[in-house]
């Protein structure tokens, strides 16, 4: 550690300046953010403080939350004020809420334990509306949100199930159920999906799989309707000590604007993969000799995911860090190149299940078992 706090010294008169440039107006918000919020100077001169209040809307506005109760909370985080509570419709925990982007943040979907995908529609008075648009047969843990669009997303389900939304439909689209590489007839549970921001047909799904994969699809093969390799993926990828990982699985994904693929796994450590360590599309054929061959992933570790199906995330202008949650109630934070532990702050008297960084800025939100949001902001 002592070497980090050696760098950062070197660059604080620099991004002090940079704080009193955007103080006088003389540089450009974006361009200001981008330097501040990338400075390590706000991991080590400052200390993190914590507002108690959860994941932000797309301009960063507001903050969204769901929970065991079922309520959707909408914050004004600057104020620390609900700004609007509202019954989600779902009969069982809300595991994810997002706001969709360019809706002026009157449009919001969810999924739950209860297995709907539903969304709530906000009205002028404060009214609110809320949908069913689609189901699983299972807990859905997570969603996607396609970049810049106010109509797509998808969800997947511990049914095996990946859907794809369009708003302005009636219906989801059923893509396709994942099933195992060793047996046709066994659905995969899937706690993650994340698109490629770079190539929005891209993404990616990862649960209980035997083979503890992720798996890279391209939506334009279901665009074709090619009915014959439905299930085949374009890429995987795994750590080559957890191929036929037994107990091991995914419980969150995240890419990066470099396409890096970030990956937490239950009882294991956090990997991030290169476009280039993919195993192919199917990894039984791979001889086990050529596992060797392959480059290994960015490894970080010192937190604990076992307890629950905790997030992860990258974090900074350039996504310069990698952010989790723990078994410990701690928040974790890594330098992404080299894996290097940073910082580590008490974030839950029990569990850190979700981070949600700042679109813009280098504010977080964390979440867990407690009844508190946490907003994290350098003090």
């Amino acid at each position: 550690m002592a070497a980090a706090f050696e760098a950062a010294g070197g660059r604080k008169g620099s991004c002090f300046l940079e704080v009193g440039r955007r103080e006088i107006g003389s540089s450009f918000p974006r361009a200001s953010s981008r330097r501040i919020s990338g400075s390590e100077v706000l991991f080590f001169s400052v200390n993190f403080c914590l507002i108690l209040l959860q994941p932000c809307c797309p301009a960063g506005d507001l903050l969204v939350s769901g929970s065991d109760d079922t309520d959707i909370i909408l914050w004004d985080w600057l104020s620390k004020t609900i700004k609007l509570v509202y019954p989600s419709g779902h009969h069982e925990n809300v595991f994810h809420a997002r706001v969709m982007p360019f809706t002026d943040d009157s449009t919001i979907v969810t999924v739950a334990a209860d297995g709907q995908v539903r969304v709530g529609r906000l009205k002028e008075g404060g009214e609110v509306t809320t949908k069913l648009v689609g189901e699983h047969d299972s807990r859905v843990h997570k969603m996607a949100i396609g970049p810049g669009s106010p109509y797509i997303f998808y969800s997947c389900g511990e049914d095996g199930l990946v859907q794809h939304f369009d708003l302005r439909s009636d219906s989801a689209t059923k893509l396709f159920t994942c099933y195992s590489f060793l047996n046709d007839r066994r659905r995969v549970r899937l706690n993650s999906i994340a698109i490629d921001p770079q190539n929005p047909y891209y993404f990616s799904i990862g649960g209980f799989d035997e083979y503890v994969h992720v798996r890279l699809y391209d939506m334009r093969r279901f665009q074709l309707d090619d009915s014959r390799n439905i299930n085949q993926p374009v890429d995987t990828f795994c750590p080559k000590h957890l191929i036929k990982g037994g107990k091991v699985h995914i419980t969150s994904i995240a890419y990066s604007y470099a396409r890096e693929i970030l990956v937490s796994y239950n009882d294991e450590l956090i990997y991030l993969f290169q476009q280039n360590m993919g195993l192919g599309p199917n990894p039984v054929l791979v001889e086990p000799e050529f596992f060797d061959m392959f480059d290994q992933p960015q490894v970080y570790s010192g937190h604990r995911n076992f307890r629950t199906v905790k997030g992860v995330s990258f974090f900074g202008p350039h996504d310069e860090y990698v952010v989790s949650g723990s078994d410990c109630g701690n928040v974790f934070i890594w330098r992404k190149k080299g894996g290097e532990l940073m910082r580590m702050m008490n974030g839950d008297k029990s569990v850190v299940n979700c981070i949600e960084p700042h679109p813009h800025f280098p504010f977080m939100a964390t979440s867990g078992i407690d009844k508190t949001v946490k907003l994290w902001t350098p003090a």
